[in-house]
């Protein structure tokens, strides 16, 4: 793809002024949405953690008081 690029007052003015506004919006949105994803994850991943028997916690090293610990942490701190 060929960008022009005009003079105007002594500005430098691209042919596609808004390229680079969607591009941060993308990337704003796209930042936005993994940070969603990423919390929805830490919380049912929580909430299966204050699931699990205490066999299952033993075998994965946890005891039921880590595993409390853990899962009643916020989904927006890791």
């Amino acid at each position: 793809m060929t960008t022009f690029h005009f003079e105007a007052q002594g500005r430098r003015v691209s042919a596609l002024p808004h390229h680079r506004g969607r591009a941060r919006a993308r990337s704003v949105a796209g930042r936005l949405l993994a940070t969603l994803r990423q919390w929805h994850r830490r919380a049912r991943d929580r909430a299966e953690l204050a699931g699990l028997d205490d066999r299952m916690l033993r075998d994965i090293g946890l005891t039921r008081a880590d595993a409390a610990l853990l899962s009643s942490k916020p989904f927006w701190r890791e």
